[in-house]
């Protein structure tokens, strides 16, 4: 029974246009609260046992506030658009406390210093990450036809909230990206010699235009090294980098160059805005350039630009 539900809640994910990341964890969520509840269908249980079941993430497991967050979420999709009927009343629910942390941030010398530690495709993907404020797996989602060399600019699809947006090419990154692109389309002429060569296409734009996955405009910026199969159809197709393969290569850069901060690659977002602010840039442009549906999102780096607390000058200082 709970497969059957599985399948439907990927079903239904799917129909929606919910990214895959987004479909793994609302899968994961399920599976936890009907195990939790001992196999007990969800149409037998309601509001009252996902009540408890977000307590005890909170109590018990001590979870965040963004996961219990997630957890709920979830929980509402499978009820409100699987099972079609309402949650019902949660009860008093125990919430996870949520930290207002002020982002970690690296000085323009740091981020120079983790930069030299890096080589190959991760410092190319760092580059960008820092260039233009990208999230990492928006930077390893980007395809050919994404960058525009011409304007300077690179296309983010179905970003954070599957929103389009537009941000920076950075002109310090463009010879190695232009050199990369000359790389990967060799690499791309090759698997269409031997038959392959066909990439994942959004959606139900590989049903329309089925010849378009060999094209090269619609190729990963960042392919995998080597190719995998498809979940859905079981065709080897080579997919784009693994986020982990850059994480692990940014983690041992940081420790290399001896920065004392709690670094990681959303840390280059971090410093992209506090720079541009830092320089003058308005926080209405920031906003957009980062995706942020409320400019008080922006707003947080107000908090850490290299101004002192608070952007006020100690009276010992004086």
């Amino acid at each position: 029974m709970a497969i059957t539900l599985v399948d439907r809640l990927r079903e239904v994910l799917r129909t929606r246009h919910y990214s895959q990341r987004t479909e793994g964890a609302y899968v994961g969520w399920v599976r936890r609260y009907i195990r939790h509840f001992g196999r007990r269908h969800p149409r037998e249980m309601g509001g009252a046992e996902v009540g408890q079941f977000l307590s005890w993430l909170a109590r018990e497991r001590q979870v965040s506030a963004a996961t219990q967050n997630q957890a709920l979420a979830a929980l509402l999709f499978l009820y409100r658009d699987v099972l079609g009927r309402a949650i019902g009343d949660v009860g008093v629910t125990a919430r996870a406390r949520t930290p207002e942390r002020v982002p970690v941030v690296l000085s323009r010398r740091e981020v120079r210093l983790v930069l030299e530690q890096l080589e190959g495709v991760p410092r190319l993907v760092a580059l960008l990450l820092y260039g233009s404020g990208m999230r990492l797996m928006e930077a390893l989602a980007l395809r050919v036809k994404d960058i525009d060399f011409e304007r300077g600019e690179i296309v983010v699809r179905r970003g954070k909230g599957a929103k389009d947006r537009v941000t920076i090419l950075p002109d310090g990154v463009r010879p190695a990206l232009e050199r990369h692109l000359r790389r990967v389309r060799r690499l791309h002429q090759r698997e269409l010699a031997a038959g392959r060569g066909g990439v994942e296409l959004p959606g139900a734009f590989g049903r329309k235009s089925p010849r378009a996955e060999r094209e090269w405009v619609w190729q990963w910026v960042f392919p995998a090294g080597r190719a995998g199969a498809d979940q859905e159809t079981g065709e080897m197709r080579r997919h784009h980098l693994h986020p982990s393969a850059v994480q692990r290569a940014v983690a041992e850069a940081v420790r290399r160059a001896r920065i004392g901060k709690r670094a990681s690659c959303h840390t280059f977002r971090h410093s992209f805005a506090t720079h541009l602010l830092e320089s003058g840039s308005d926080i209405r442009t920031v906003q957009e350039l980062l995706g942020h549906s409320d400019v008080a999102t922006t707003m947080i780096y107000t908090h850490v630009l290299g101004r002192g607390a608070r952007g006020v000058r100690s009276p010992l200082d004086g």
